[in-house]
């Protein structure tokens, strides 16, 4: 099998908009060479290797260089995963790549595809950056997210060899075709004219340049059969005078959305004019061939009526001169007499922008509820631990020195400055057909109010009146409410997509029939009585009634009927594009292109110039895709975005989320680079976080920047998905703790400030409340202290409990990053204000807080009696958890101060309660610290059995839970036990192997060689050949 296939091609051809696609290596060509230096390239599929390089750099956005310490610290990590890969091949999956090798010493990725699938969606996500983006995700650690000025002016390059990447996907493209179990075939395009030669006439086909074909490959032939996009003609081609579409959204938009465009051959201009709006000139006298166009003469004025888009035969214009509105033919005005738009202009207005609404961002009450459960603290209500963050949070030694790039601010600086925001649904599933959808919007009830439900309708008509003998005088109402002419508010409901004008003004009818047959005698008494509109809209409405019946030929007949009344009369803009669209969709499901190709134009004119448009049926995608095709085959990137706009709505729309994803990444792509798009990103991130992609899904939410045209509720829903989706990537081990990842503070931060612009307090202290718990979390107390200070600011203005709440945070804070003093300075008072408070637990609180700030002062007495007096509420309280935790700090605090016995006792009667708690990781953690503490006193008394179970005993927990931070501090504890403590050469050698394990598992390198040389040097020690460390043992 295989073979040798000659394809004329150009060497670099497009990807579509993107710096990411540029390779920086001078060998690389990025100039597209014209047809005349074409060359054949030969594709050997079955020896093609589908291996690409990616490389990537650490750039500083405002030194516009290299930046060096975090170009070495993503080399060290990348290092890290080497051996342990997992994370980079689940990275690369979701980008739709797999992972052949990582290169750390020269920053690079080897990957491959199997399938022209993945290479297409690698290549999407290449071009709209979500690569670099992603990568990240994976080089960057805690402090790199929780610096914000870093993350600002840091970005990822990354380059491959484009050349490389299109001879892949050039050759996956053929492979797949030549080897699919049906007949197999792709798009191409014509690279030269070609006539028919006269000695085999009707077996060639005749083609322009650049013409589009639909060719059937055929393993080693020198000819192909092709039938033309545009004519629809079938015949050979020579292989030679094909050149396969570029871009894979292309070739599978064609695959799955087959048909026919009908464009002339004759293209007079197209792709470099931009959309255009406001005036034009004719440069060449038309005169009319169907009533439903203008008549104008050369040099006249038109005012372009919603907007001209290259690649269509029409736009709607109105005569300077006569004041007469009908199709104009673009071929005829003078393109650069318009006013044009932005080349990225896909929306034409507000409304179409906003109506482009995602699933679930109507959802503030709800993602508002969760990010208030995610701030909740238990603060108020239950002591804290002296010490228990080191459990908590991984200890600032674990890695080698920090690079430059890492260095957070300093406290008192910059975190009291403007905090800088962070950077500002498949295709798989099977479409339904319309025969299905149609029968199944056919089988909807109807829900028929009664006359004292309605709310004034413009009509109201009782079917049940004067049905038996069909008098005018019993159609009057109908009849003069439908023959207004032209367009009034009330006609809205006609035309909507869920055809409400039937439900609400007419009842007392129990089947649908005896409506129809209403509307069809009402229709004729409007014929006889030569009522133009109501003629035209009975027709429309039975129209419609019929496509929902299935009975399409029957709905043809009626939408013509009307098209034919109304004689070309574009008063009621929406009537007349309602009608063309509709009938364009009935001819194209009947393929009755030949009937209605002029119809087919002027429909899809309409259809996309027309801005805020409502849809009024599900059909209306076949117009969609027969638009784009339009847009493909003409060259068309404004028609091909605007087309993908309305494809993204409708779907949306129709709830077939399944199917919006290649249309909106195409529309996002086509907004170029970084995209523009606002409304696409953000249906992006929905889609990928419904597909299960958290990497593209916080990408793109990041992606998206700062500016919202939606107001507070977009920001809130999306860092709502940002931090389901941190919590996916992670795989954070304690949900229960409300662990929040640090890749979730850029779309917090740009949270924040969107609650500022809307002066929402409440969810604004929610927020620095959420953001200081990430620095907390990884014992960065400085940036918690300026969270905090805001959530106290914000506190005071909400309520006092939301005060008291946010004061004790911020002591907590201090106290963490050894500020004793401020501490104090927030404690003091606040145990004077609750003098008159009946609340124990409250004076409890704080007093055990106070008692650690005059721990961290020294004031060892004052400390000892504002524990006894947390003690004793807690005991008044009966809250046997804040009794343990008083009672360890209380050991806690004599042990430090060398009285041994009594910190022994406080220590013993702790463990003891913590026994009576109900297990949870939380009280097991804390429980972890004080056995570490009481295992400190028994060393000191010599008792070094008591120390050594205690010591082990917390090692249980921490391996109970999997909980790596407790697991590390403890095993540290017991390394230096029996080594120093109680020497035992083969335990001390079991708990460095776990050790070591610790180390691979948070991959930290550095860590994990010197403890080999450890490990070296104790076997060395016990004269053992055992030099490299074995698989780990049972530790207990």
């Amino acid at each position: 099998m295989g073979g040798c296939f000659c394809i004329p091609w150009e060497p670099s051809l497009s990807w579509g908009p993107g710096k990411e696609t540029s390779s920086k290596d001078p060998t690389i060509s990025t100039e597209i060479i014209s047809s005349s230096e074409n060359k054949e390239k030969c594709f050997l599929p079955q020896n093609m290797t589908p291996d690409l390089t990616l490389s990537f750099s650490v750039k500083s956005r405002s030194r516009r260089c290299v930046n060096g310490p975090l170009q070495e610290a993503a080399r060290r990590r990348l290092w890290a995963l080497e051996n342990e890969d997992q994370e980079v091949r689940a990275l690369f999956k979701d980008l739709s790549a797999r992972l052949v090798c990582i290169q750390s010493q020269k920053a690079q990725f080897l990957i491959t595809f199997k399938t022209m699938e993945e290479i297409w969606k690698f290549s999407t996500y290449l071009n709209l950056g979500y690569v670099s983006m992603c990568l990240e995700h994976l080089l960057f650690d805690h402090k790199y997210w929780l610096n914000c000025r870093l993350v600002e002016d840091t970005e990822i390059h990354v380059s491959v060899d484009d050349k490389h990447l299109e001879t892949i996907y050039l050759g996956l493209l053929i492979q797949e075709e030549l080897f699919s179990f049906s007949a197999g075939h792709f798009f191409c395009r014509a690279t030269c004219s070609m006539a028919q030669p006269a000695e085999k006439e009707g077996e060639y086909l005749t083609l322009c340049k650049n013409e589009l074909i639909s060719v059937k490959t055929a393993e080693g032939e020198f000819e192909w059969e092709g039938v033309s996009l545009v004519t629809g003609q079938r015949g050979l081609v020579p292989v030679s005078a094909l050149e396969p579409l570029p871009l894979p959204f292309h070739q599978w938009f064609l695959k799955n959305y087959p048909g026919s465009c009908g464009l002339s051959r004759k293209r007079d201009w197209t792709g470099s004019y931009q959309i255009g709006r406001g005036k034009c000139k004719a440069w060449k006298e038309y005169e009319r061939e169907e009533k439903d166009e203008l008549n104008f003469h050369q040099g006249e004025s038109i005012e372009i009526i919603g907007f001209v888009i290259p690649g269509l035969q029409w736009f709607i214009g109105k005569s300077a001169l006569s004041g007469e509105v009908g199709f104009v033919p673009t071929r005829n005005i003078d393109p650069d007499s318009y006013s044009p738009m932005s080349k990225n202009a896909t929306f034409f207005s507000d409304e179409e922008r906003c109506s482009l609404g995602v699933p679930g961002s109507d959802r503030k009450a709800e993602c508002a509820s969760f990010l208030h459960t995610l701030a909740q603290t238990d603060i108020t209500s239950v002591y804290r631990l002296s010490g228990f963050e080191s459990i908590q949070s991984l200890p600032n030694d674990l890695s080698a020195s920090q690079p430059e790039g890492f260095k957070e601010t300093r406290p008192g600086g910059a975190w009291e400055e403007h905090q800088a925001v962070g950077s500002r649904q498949s295709s798989s599933s099977e479409d339904s057909s319309l025969e299905e959808e149609l029968l199944s919007a056919s089988s909807d009830t109807y829900h028929l109010p009664e006359p004292d439900d309605l709310d004034d309708p413009e009509l109201l008509m009782d079917l049940n009146t004067g049905q038996e003998e069909e008098e005018a005088e019993n159609f009057t109402p109908i009849l003069a409410f439908l023959d207004h002419e032209g367009y009034a508010d009330h006609f809205k409901s006609l035309y909507d997509f869920s055809f409400s004008f039937l439900t609400t003004s007419f009842y007392s009818y129990s089947e649908e029939d005896e409506l129809v047959a209403y509307l069809e005698a009402s229709r004729k008494w409007a014929k006889r009585s030569h009522m133009t509109w109501a003629h035209a809209r009975l027709c429309f409405l039975l129209g419609r009634l019929s496509v929902r019946k299935v009975k399409l030929s029957q709905a043809r007949v009626y939408f013509e009927e009307a098209i034919h009344i109304l004689n070309g009369a574009f008063k009621d803009l929406s009537l007349a594009a309602a009608l063309y669209i509709n009938l364009a969709a009935i001819y194209l499901r009947q393929r009755l292109r030949h009937k209605g190709s002029g119809l087919l134009e002027k429909a899809g004119a309409m259809l996309v110039c027309l801005p805020d448009r409502e849809y009024s049926a599900k059909s209306e995608l076949d117009v969609v895709a027969y638009v784009l095709r339009q847009g493909i085959v003409s060259g068309s990137c404004p028609l091909e975005a605007r087309a993908c706009f309305l494809a993204v709505r409708l779907l949306l729309i129709l709830g077939r989320h399944d199917e919006v994803l290649p249309f909106a990444e195409r529309l996002q792509l086509l907004s170029g680079h970084p995209p523009t798009l606002d409304a696409a990103t953000t249906i992006l991130s929905f889609l990928y976080d419904k597909k299960y992609l958290p990497h593209l899904a916080v990408a793109s939410v990041r992606q998206r920047g700062t500016q919202s045209t939606q107001g507070m509720a977009l920001p809130i829903w999306q860092v709502h998905l940002v931090l389901q989706n941190t919590t996916k990537l992670l795989g954070i081990p304690s949900p229960s703790w409300g662990e929040v990842s640090s890749l979730a503070c850029p779309a917090l931060r740009q949270a924040l400030a969107a609650c500022e612009e809307q002066v929402d307090q409440s969810t604004q202290r929610t927020l620095c409340l959420i953001l200081s718990k990430v620095y907390l979390q990884h014992r960065s107390p400085d940036g918690a202290i300026h969270y905090l200070s805001q959530a106290l600011m914000l506190g005071q203005l909400l309520s006092e409990q939301e005060a008291f709440e946010s004061s004790l945070c911020l002591a907590w804070a201090y106290l963490l990053a050894s500020q004793a003093k401020k501490a104090l300075d927030i404690l003091e008072p606040l145990l004077y204000s609750l003098k008159e408070t009946e609340s124990v637990t409250q004076k409890g609180v704080v007093h055990n807080l106070l008692g650690l700030a005059l721990q961290g002062e020294g004031q060892v007495n004052r400390a000892a009696n504002s524990y006894l007096w947390a003690l004793n509420r807690a005991q008044e309280a009966r809250d046997v958890r804040n009794q343990a935790v008083a009672l360890a700090n209380l050991g806690h605090l004599t042990l430090k101060s060398w009285t041994q016995q009594p910190a022994r006792d406080y220590l013993l009667q702790a463990v003891q309660l913590y026994s009576k708690l109900q297990a949870s990781m939380e009280t097991d953690m804390e429980l972890v610290q004080v056995l570490l503490w009481l295992a400190q006193v028994e060393v000191y008394r010599h008792q070094l059995a008591s120390g050594r179970f205690c010591y082990e005993m917390a090692l249980l927990f921490g391996l109970r839970h999997q909980h790596l931070k407790s697991q590390l501090q403890v095993t540290k504890s017991l390394c230096h036990f029996y080594s120093s403590v109680s020497p035992s050469p083969e335990a001390c050698i079991t708990y460095h192997e776990h050790w070591l394990a610790l180390a691979q598992q948070l991959r930290d390198r550095e860590m994990e060689g010197r403890l080999l040389e450890s490990l070296g040097q104790l076997y060395r020690n016990l004269n053992t050949a055992r030099i490299r460390y074995p698989p780990n043992i049972p530790l207990l």
